[in-house]
């Protein structure tokens, strides 16, 4: 069976990326696909920050995507990059973690001119760490992501249209296993 690990570099649950999180894993789910959720920023901290490679949560959901087929990467875009939550916890993967994987990343950013930040900042780092087969990047603007009276959230349909794409380019991965 095809496992998909997401790995949701967010500093809370209580985000628009968290609705984006929730988009795909109800699309791997419905494929009948398992699903892995790392939230990095409920790791424990002291192990992130002092790069505790021994440390059994890490190693934990390390397994997770040793054993994935497919790594979706989810991060807010802060300052130009990616969170430096996300970048301790990639810092803690084995050198070819994402060797054989297929990789898709996604980012939410308070602008387009932010569009970038996914090429520049964190493509490289996912190749260093042995991806070959990475997705087109999906950017959605923030304010494409609308809080709603209830707590939730509604994702505008132009930016869904983008991330069904890409999700749907990995469906024969999906399909074959």
């Amino acid at each position: 069976m095809t496992k998909v690990v997401i790995i949701n570099g967010s500093n809370t649950r209580d985000s628009r990326v968290t609705a984006v999180h929730e988009k795909v894993e109800i699309f791997f789910k419905q494929q009948g696909t398992a699903v892995h959720a790392n939230y990095v920023h409920e790791l424990p901290t002291a192990d992130l920050i002092k790069a505790n490679f021994s440390s059994e949560a890490i190693i934990a959901e390390n397994n997770q995507v040793e054993e994935a087929d497919i790594v979706v990467i989810l991060t807010p875009i802060y300052k130009a990059s990616y969170t430096g939550i996300l970048k301790t916890y990639l810092d803690l993967l084995p050198q070819k973690a994402l060797e054989g994987k297929s990789v898709l990343p996604i980012a939410v950013g308070g602008s387009i001119g932010h569009l970038l930040a996914l090429e520049y900042a964190l493509k490289p780092v996912l190749a260093v760490l042995g991806a070959t087969d990475i997705a087109h990047s999906v950017f959605i603007v923030d304010k494409q992501i609308i809080r709603l009276e209830d707590g939730g959230f509604a994702i505008e349909e132009e930016a869904i249209k983008r991330l069904d794409v890409e999700l749907n380019k990995l469906q024969p991965i999906v399909s074959v296993n």
